[in-house]
């Protein structure tokens, strides 16, 4: 399999998160569907901290069991800074634009109404930026991703690199109702162009780490990568939390975490055959 063929299968595994996006633009969904799909993906971020942690362990893992205490250690630390990087770059983050919304609205109402474009980040909503996040993270685990399958490929694992392509663009799939699940769950309708954006920022990273992949993988690269997806993720599932804690629907809300749950390891399943 030639290089263009395993970098053009990379793109379809990553791209595969537009088959869950479209959900977003329901009208108007019922309360009980936004809480379940915030609940759904709730399950499925919750599978996805797991998965990346595991794989970012392993090779530290590995080098604990052959007393290569230099590189455990070196490997440890580097995947301690991308988890603190991830999760509390967001909570600054998320702090940063709040002052900001508050300057903006301090302006005045006067002001908004006038269509001031300067008082447009104001109008992005905490829902939306949720949903940005949640694109990212995902974005910085596909892009591990996409390293496992260029790596297979480059060491002559075809095979390898094909079961994972099949098992990614499955569990990609599922990923676009995460990203979504804020939307969603808030009663916004998001433009087709903000899906489309926010489907490049999470699936995309997949075909550019097929790329990477290819030419050049490291450990510790790999492991900065999941840390940082990881602290994301982390993150993310913490304010999924909170909105599901206001919807009230306890019952409901456990039985679709649940479901996301089961449905992250169904569609790892052949990836975990694979050996990956």
């Amino acid at each position: 399999m030639s290089s263009s063929q395993v970098a053009v299968l990379g793109a379809i595994a990553g791209f595969t998160i537009y088959l869950g996006l479209p959900i977003g633009r329901l009208r108007a969904p019922a309360p009980r569907l936004k809480a379940g799909l915030n609940a759904l993906a709730i399950g499925i971020l919750v599978f996805l901290f797991w998965d990346v942690l595991t794989h970012a362990w392993e090779p530290i893992d590995e080098a604990l069991a052959g007393k290569h205490w230099g590189t455990s250690l070196g490997n440890g630390l580097v995947l301690a800074a991308g988890l603190a990087i991830g999760l509390l770059g967001l909570v600054y983050y998320d702090r940063w634009t709040a002052r900001r919304r508050a300057t903006a609205s301090s302006i005045g109402p006067g002001a908004a109404s006038t269509g001031d474009p300067a008082l447009k980040p104001q109008a992005k909503s905490a829902a939306a930026g949720l949903a940005l996040m949640i694109a990212t993270g995902i974005g910085l685990h596909n892009f591990a991703e996409g390293l496992a399958i260029g790596n297979s490929a480059a060491t002559g694992e075809v095979s390898l690199a094909v079961l994972l392509i099949i098992g990614f663009a499955l569990h990609n799939a599922t990923e676009g109702f995460g990203i979504v699940a804020p939307l969603a769950a808030a009663g916004e309708r998001p433009s087709w162009t903000t899906l489309a954006l926010l489907g490049l920022i999470g699936g995309g990273p997949t075909f550019v780490g097929t790329l990477v992949g290819q030419r050049f993988v490291n450990d510790s690269m790999s492991i900065a990568f999941l840390g940082l997806a990881a602290g994301s993720i982390l993150y993310v599932v913490i304010e999924l939390l909170s909105v599901a804690r206001k919807a009230g629907l306890k019952e409901l809300t456990t039985c679709c975490i649940l479901l996301g749950l089961l449905a992250g390891f169904a569609t790892d399943a052949i990836v975990t055959a694979a050996g990956a």
